[in-house]
């Protein structure tokens, strides 16, 4: 739902005209009054499925979503990362860089106030909660504490899941929340967008009692939030060192190779040599790379060297050694990035930096174990995480629409008609009688090597 779907101005229980229906109640409302009558609101919901008035627009579509993907009323989130994964985690997510801005804003006013602040990443995970300690240990029966999954699609409406999914600030009070035990609280959060390419980077949200429950809770996160934005456009962007080489390979048949100032398209076997030599510092003698490159034995070591000698005039001088071949400078690569990120813990930023099967089309026996291996181990982390928001990304790529194992995880973290439809027409093509049988676990598919193409 996006805000022009609402009313830009709704009525009242008591006649007054509230211009934001974002905001739990209008000024001069009764908040012990208002509580109550979303408690019988509430409830007529989960008996019947009705959303009676006066329940804004907002939460009743939220509630509705909420039991769509089966949220129950009496759930409780479930903590994802703890100790040295949520660290690993939180240390390389953007926000991490305006955390000191969000303690500097809001730190005193959550710990004088009782309040917590917290931030979350897009997919509704809390990343840091803090403020005031008995707040925060009374919070912490309810795991809204870090590591959490708080996504709509896992605990129902509530202010830091339902802004990441509807990019819009949102105020949530008393039985407005979905699940019961969260109920007592009330809450208010804002997206943070990162500056440059205006994704969701995740939210900034102000959580406590019912004193929270004004407009000004509302626009005070809201305004954090901006600042935020704007603390990000300003910090310097965290690239490479403009001296080290960088290589695209994922999701593309030719590897783009970024270094000394040039951006170079290389072309299929000089891709693959390059991805071979990046994992190999140490190099590799002619008789490795002609095994690493070449199915067929018959091919010379005379071939290889001229490859090799091509390769050098494209890198330029000074860049590949010989005896062994060798990079004499570091080179960065996506893969490296992907497989760093995953042996960290930080499955969703290293879901992000996936963009497709190694070199596709490359049939270099190691190239080919390679994009199986980082394939694979890349799926697997994602079916054991069963983050929703991620399978359902890996699903709907060129590379999993066909892959049962991650469509049966999607369908049981997401039950939604569309993913179990999927789900059954793919059992039905592995039960089919003309001998074709659907990919093992771990493979790519077909569907990868015919779809994927070049990038720009």
């Amino acid at each position: 739902m996006s805000p022009a779907d609402v009313p830009s101005r709704v009525v009242s229980r008591e006649g007054q005209l509230s211009n934001d229906p974002w905001v739990a109640l209008e000024p001069g409302a009764d908040p012990a009054e208002r509580a109550r009558i979303l408690r019988r609101a509430y409830q007529t919901f989960t008996e019947a499925g009705t959303v009676p008035r006066p329940v804004r627009a907002v939460v009743a579509d939220s509630w509705r979503r909420s039991a769509r993907a089966g949220v129950g009323p009496d759930g409780t989130a479930s903590v994802e990362l703890t100790d040295g994964d949520l660290g690993s985690y939180r240390s390389e997510h953007p926000l991490a860089r305006v955390m000191p801005l969000f303690r500097e804003l809001m730190g005193t006013f959550a710990a004088d106030g009782e309040h917590l602040l917290a931030v979350c990443d897009a997919h509704g995970r809390l990343l840091w909660v803090e403020g005031h300690a008995a707040t925060r240990k009374q919070a912490g029966t309810m795991n809204f504490v870090p590591g959490a999954r708080w996504a709509e699609s896992a605990v129902g409406t509530n202010a830091p899941g339902t802004a990441v999914a509807l990019d819009r600030p949102v105020q949530v009070f008393a039985s407005e929340h979905f699940i019961r035990q969260v109920q007592p609280w009330t809450c208010a959060a804002a997206p943070v967008h990162d500056p440059r390419t205006g994704r969701v980077l995740g939210a900034v949200d102000i959580t406590g009692g019912n004193g929270l429950a004004h407009p000004h809770s509302l626009g005070f996160v809201q305004a954090v939030a901006r600042a935020a934005e704007s603390q990000l456009a300003l910090l310097a962007p965290e690239l490479p060192q403009p001296d080290v080489p960088e290589l695209t390979a994922l999701g593309r048949d030719e590897a783009r190779l970024v270094a000394g100032g040039r951006n170079v398209r290389l072309s299929r076997r000089h891709s693959e040599i390059l991805v071979l030599l990046a994992r190999h510092p140490e190099g590799l003698t002619g008789d490795e790379l002609l095994c690493a490159l070449y199915e067929d034995e018959t091919v010379t070591p005379v071939t290889l060297r001229a490859e090799l000698a091509r390769l050098r005039g494209v890198l330029g001088p000074g860049l590949l050694a010989s005896r062994p071949y060798r990079l004499t400078v570091p080179l960065e690569s996506d893969v490296a990035i992907v497989e760093r990120r995953l042996a960290s813990g930080a499955l969703t930023a290293a879901a992000a930096a996936y963009s497709g099967p190694l070199l596709p089309a490359s049939q270099a026996p190691a190239v080919v174990r390679l994009r199986q291996r980082l394939a694979d181990g890349l799926r697997a982390a994602l079916i054991a995480g069963r983050d929703p928001d991620l399978l359902a990304d890996w699903a709907h790529a060129p590379w999993g629409e066909d892959d049962l194992d991650v469509w049966r995880a999607l369908a049981a973290a997401r039950p939604t008609a569309a993913t179990r439809a999927r789900l059954a027409a793919l059992e039905a093509e592995l039960r089919a009688p003309d001998g074709w049988t659907h990919p093992g676990p771990g493979a790519v598919g077909i569907t990868a090597t015919l779809l994927q193409r070049p990038g720009p």
